[in-house]
């Protein structure tokens, strides 16, 4: 048997990062079976109820494992006792880069080289990375690539920020995000979801919404306060209500963003043509099921745009992250963005309302190019076998 380490954001508390854990495991399955993958995690126990049923384990990271979270004995064993290290998702950036409770990159950084002396290979896998603002950014990436025979990115802009900042830099793949090749649930499953939240009842249909709980923290723009923020987005939503008779659907895809979620709703006139379904309750695949459901989508959270391009619903990125307006680029959709200086009612309500006028057409243009993109996710498990074949 083979051993490959998975780092990520897995504790189970965002079902974007649980999708990208469940869709490698699933992909790779399709192709071997000899492969036990070793995930470090706040939360061993989600990984065994969740994933239980591939060769997976788990790794705690809790202080009475000898860590402060990803600093300290269970990361060091997990990179240098395995066939292969495997980075995921947007985990490296130097963001608060001396706090080992936010980044990731300083911890990894500082075991890299261990694992180049014991020639275990760093291999990115369908990620992203950045922002890297800082020169101790820079030079912590710089040794997690001297480590990597291969990146293979979700997104063009990590290839551009590895360029820009010309580091030393192995092959550089670009393909997709593993999320998108999510499996929906059995309709029976789904019809019961549906009817215990009382979805989807109104026949001029449903438009969907999703919230964050940092708001505009990444992009530091400053031009929005949560209060501002939420009074637009509860505006817009009753804006479409009065509009387009429709009702709105707020996905919530990270537990945290729970609460500014409700405050959103809180702020709507219409709060009963309103519901709320989160990742507290149901599963990545669940609440993307829940997505193909409704008419277009607008979101903060990367994660609910990919979930919806998966299943054919036009999805709107209200930019916070490089990643989102990234990927709908990727898919055809790069001119559904809007920005934070841009954040307004009308703003938003006028590019949603045409974005509804337009949603079939939009669908349609959209499925070719995903269906390319769901086949490139799948593809980087032959390039990572080739790596680990040979060694």
């Amino acid at each position: 048997m083979k051993t490959i380490t998975v780092l990520g954001n897995n504790s189970g508390r965002n079902a974007g990062d649980n999708a990208i854990l469940g869709n490698l495991l699933d992909d790779f399955a399709l192709k071997r079976s000899d492969i036990i993958f070793k995930v470090p995690t706040l939360s061993t126990d989600f990984i065994k109820k969740s994933f239980g049923y591939h060769n997976v384990k788990p790794i705690g990271m809790m202080p009475w494992n000898l860590c402060l979270k990803n600093l300290g004995w269970p990361m060091y064993s997990a990179m240098t006792k395995t066939d292969m290290v495997l980075i995921t998702d947007n985990i490296l950036f130097d963001r608060k880069f001396n706090n080992p409770f936010v980044n990731n990159l300083k911890s990894i950084a500082l075991f890299a080289p261990f694992c180049k002396k014991k020639n275990i290979p760093i291999v990115f896998y369908n990620s992203s990375i950045g922002p890297i603002d800082h020169e101790v950014g820079k030079n912590a990436l710089q040794k997690v690539l001297d480590s990597s025979p291969l990146v293979i990115t979700r997104d063009t802009q990590t290839k551009s920020l590895i360029e820009n900042l010309e580091l030393n830099h192995p092959e550089i793949v670009v393909h997709s995000d593993c999320a998108l090749n999510t499996e929906l649930p059995s309709q029976q499953r789904l019809d019961g979801i549906i009817a215990k939240e009382n979805l989807f009842t109104n026949s001029q249909g449903t438009i969907g919404l999703n919230v964050n709980a940092y708001i505009d923290n990444w992009s530091e723009t400053g031009t929005l306060n949560r209060k501002q923020f939420c009074k637009i987005l509860g505006g817009t939503a009753d804006a479409l209500i009065e509009k387009l008779d429709v009702d709105i659907l707020f996905t919530v895809s990270q537990i945290m963003d729970m609460k500014v979620t409700l405050e959103c709703v809180q702020n709507c006139r219409y709060q009963s043509r309103i519901k709320v379904v989160g990742n507290c309750d149901y599963t990545f695949q669940e609440l993307t099921g829940l997505l193909s459901n409704v008419a277009v989508h607008a979101g903060l959270r990367t994660h609910t745009l990919i979930f919806c391009a998966a299943v054919g619903t036009p999805p709107i990125a209200i930019n916070a992250y490089p990643k989102s307006a990234g990927f709908l680029r990727t898919v055809g959709m790069g001119d559904w963005t809007i920005d934070f200086e841009d954040l307004s009612v009308d703003n938003l309500t006028t590019l949603m309302t045409r974005a509804w006028d337009e949603r079939e057409g939009l669908s349609a243009a959209m499925a070719p190019i995903v269906t390319l993109e769901k086949a490139k996710a799948r593809e980087s498990v032959v390039l990572v076998s080739n790596i680990l074949d040979s060694i």
